[in-house]
């Protein structure tokens, strides 16, 4: 059955992020980025998303040197992230909320926290790969952990800026099917976001800093951005769908799609043999789609290929 929800992403464009005072009381700043992050959501808010996911270490100063921001992280402790839950109640929505914690240790973790709809949090991820600075300079240790989230509309895996450049943390994410990527960065990516969308057969939406922000789909497509001119997007997408391969199903599909007509929908990209299958009606799932069409899924498709040329190697 169509499960649609609405995404938003944003980024500090028009926030205080860049302007931070290196002379000014700390709590009084503390103040300041909440009254700025009060504002800026106020772009996204009217559209009444199910989700909203925010740049990488979205209320920091990012002009501050590193003293002043540890003495900084002391002084706003979870104000901030209590006020994103505050917000995420008061709105029904679910926020990924990105920013530095620091640890019992002393040490810090780069991490994002989902908030639900009713103000809780049901999970945190901690940056698996942090760039060599952020260790040596901020002393932000890499996570160990890549687990999925499940949030009221489904699953979702979270990554951070560099993260998107390694093939271990999305190998972790894989086995695990997430219906969406998290992606709140400070660096845009370009091709890996569309990559990673594809590889993981899953949504992505990215929050950058202070560029474009992205919807793309579960075949790699850019189907919504930000511009130049709004810091902010928002779209709808449907997460009952599957992705196939053309190769043994293309007559399938057109017998569903002549059977169910606009109940169906077919996206396809061009020239990547995979398609994007979904269910635009209530009377059934697009599984069940599979099931009666016996639709291969890509995965199924290339674990039956590999297993085959396994079998038929060159002696």
């Amino acid at each position: 059955m169509a499960r649609y929800i609405r995404v938003s992403s944003l980024s500090v464009r028009g926030g205080v992020n860049y302007a931070g005072d290196l002379n000014k009381d700390l709590k009084l700043e503390t103040d300041r980025m909440i009254d700025s992050w009060n504002r800026l959501l106020q772009n996204v808010l009217p559209n009444e998303p199910n989700l909203i996911v925010l740049p990488e270490i979205c209320d920091q100063y990012y002009n501050y040197p590193v003293p002043r921001r540890h003495e900084y992280y002391e002084v706003r402790g979870n104000r901030v992230r209590d006020f994103f839950m505050e917000k995420a109640y008061k709105n029904s929505c679910h926020i990924a909320y990105s920013a530095v914690r620091k640890m019992d240790d002393g040490t810090f973790r780069n991490s994002t926290q989902i908030i639900n709809p009713r103000g809780e949090i049901v999970g945190i991820y901690n940056k698996n790969h942090p760039t060599i600075g952020e260790t040596e300079e901020d002393n932000i240790l890499p996570g160990k952990d890549a687990k999925v989230i499940s949030c009221d509309f489904g699953k979702v895996a979270c990554a951070i800026c560099f993260d998107l450049n390694f093939d271990p943390l999305w190998e972790k994410y894989k086995p695990q099917s997430p219906d969406i990527i998290l992606f709140s960065s400070a660096y845009h990516g370009g091709l890996m976001q569309n990559y990673r969308a594809y590889r993981l057969r899953s949504y992505f939406i990215g929050s950058i800093i202070d560029l474009e922000n992205t919807v793309i789909n579960p075949v790699g497509q850019t189907i919504a951005k930000s511009t130049n001119y709004f810091g902010y997007v928002t779209h709808d997408i449907n997460l009952d769908y599957k992705v196939v391969h053309l190769a043994y199903n293309q007559e399938k599909i057109k017998k569903a799609i002549s059977k169910y007509g606009s109940k169906i929908k077919m996206l396809d990209p061009g020239y990547l043999g995979a398609v994007l299958l979904t269910s635009e009606t209530d009377e059934f799932t697009i599984e069940d789609i599979i099931e009666e069409y016996k639709i291969e899924l890509l995965d199924e498709y290339f674990d039956r290929a590999l297993a085959f040329q396994a079998a038929h190697v060159e002696k």
